[in-house]
């Protein structure tokens, strides 16, 4: 019984300025739990305190890739094994209510149940970095794209002489376009100020495409020196390898197997069985960028390996829809990528212990 006492679980609900964190024994009980700020003194603090209710064997986290991404570096860092948990889902809120002392008891409770079993990703080095770029360049993208559908939305409206003197152009050339679009004094009110308007969303798309070019131009750097191997693989360009690796983070071997990187990127069916039915469902959940991954890998030796045209073109014999059979060949690239990850990463860690 005294072992049990000494022995602790810590869940922690995580928000942008402070951390819950509650302590419970392993047999489950509540002990204790209190609010600290989320600064580096804070977690200082924490850890001081949670020590005093004796020895943590692991920590539940909330959000552990957002909030708490700093906590759970200071928790590896004092060697405390953290565990990522999700929030506590709708039913259970409905009947036990929510404040943030429940959530931190629930995700403490979820660690001891082995409910929440995922290891979180480490964010340093250079996956880390690629991410950062990547995503960023993502939004910046999709910010490109509202602003030419907002400069192609002006001009349906825009007085005939502006619509015939852009008519045919779209992308680069219709920004180029619009930054050369000069007021003239023959020009009436409205068209003056649609020049106005079209000249910024023009210098803007510009602006927005060259940030991307610049942002690709970085993680592709990163990527080839991180993932040659990767990159070697039928259809994985840059952009593709930079979402995988975004995905499974940098200690890949958290994913046990390439069943469990299938489950995280959405491309393993899910068990929908009951009675006497037995079936199998798609499976919508996962990363879903991680999907968009495996689907373009798909798409790209559609148009130039044979291996996989042989099986597109067996499975659709087969009576399958030509979606099933993408799907069934997700899989397969999860099967061959899997190991290819876990090589990098041993690579990387010979290369540091080297070092």
């Amino acid at each position: 019984m005294p072992e049990n006492i000494h022995k602790i679980i810590i869940g922690v609900d995580t928000h942008k300025d402070f951390h819950h964190v509650a302590v419970i024994t392993t047999l489950g009980a509540a002990v204790a739990d209190r609010r600290f700020p989320a600064t580096q003194a804070g977690y200082g603090e924490m850890l001081d305190w949670v020590a005093g209710h004796g020895q943590v064997l692991r920590a539940g986290v909330e959000g552990t890739g957002s909030y708490g991404a700093g906590l759970t570096k200071r928790f590896r860092v004092a060697g405390i094994e953290v565990v990522d948990v999700i929030a506590p889902d709708k039913q259970e809120r409905r009947l036990r209510g929510k404040t943030d002392k429940i959530d931190a008891y629930s995700a403490a409770r979820a660690v001891l149940a082995q409910r929440a079993t995922t290891v979180p990703k480490t964010r340093e080095g250079h996956v880390e970095a690629i991410r950062v770029l990547h995503t960023t360049k993502r939004l910046v993208i999709k910010q490109s794209t509202e602003t030419m559908n907002q400069l192609k939305g002006l001009l349906v409206s825009a007085p005939d002489t502006l619509r015939e003197k852009l008519a045919g152009l779209t992308g680069k050339p219709l920004s180029r376009a619009c930054t050369g679009l000069r007021a003239l004094k023959t020009d009436d009110l409205v068209t003056q100020h649609s020049k106005t308007a079209l000249k910024a969303l023009g210098n803007r798309h510009l602006a927005l495409q060259a940030e991307a070019a610049a942002l690709l131009k970085d993680y592709e750097a990163l990527v080839k020196d991180y993932a040659p191997e990767l990159l070697a693989v039928h259809g994985v360009g840059p952009d593709v390898a930079a979402a995988l690796l975004t995905v499974t983070g940098e200690n890949v071997d958290r994913i046990t197997s390439e069943s469990a990187l299938a489950h995280l990127c959405g491309a393993a069916p899910i068990p929908a069985s009951s009675g006497k039915t037995n079936r199998n469902r798609l499976n919508r959940g996962g990363n879903r960028q991680g999907n968009a991954a495996l689907h373009r890998i798909i798409v790209s030796r559609l148009k130039g390996h044979q291996a996989t045209k042989d099986y597109m073109t067996k499975s659709l014999a087969r009576g399958k829809s030509k979606r099933e059979a993408m799907r069934l060949l997700k899989r397969y690239v999860c099967r061959e990528i899997h190991p290819i990850l876990i090589k990098i990463q041993q690579r990387h860690q010979t290369l540091q212990q080297a070092a």
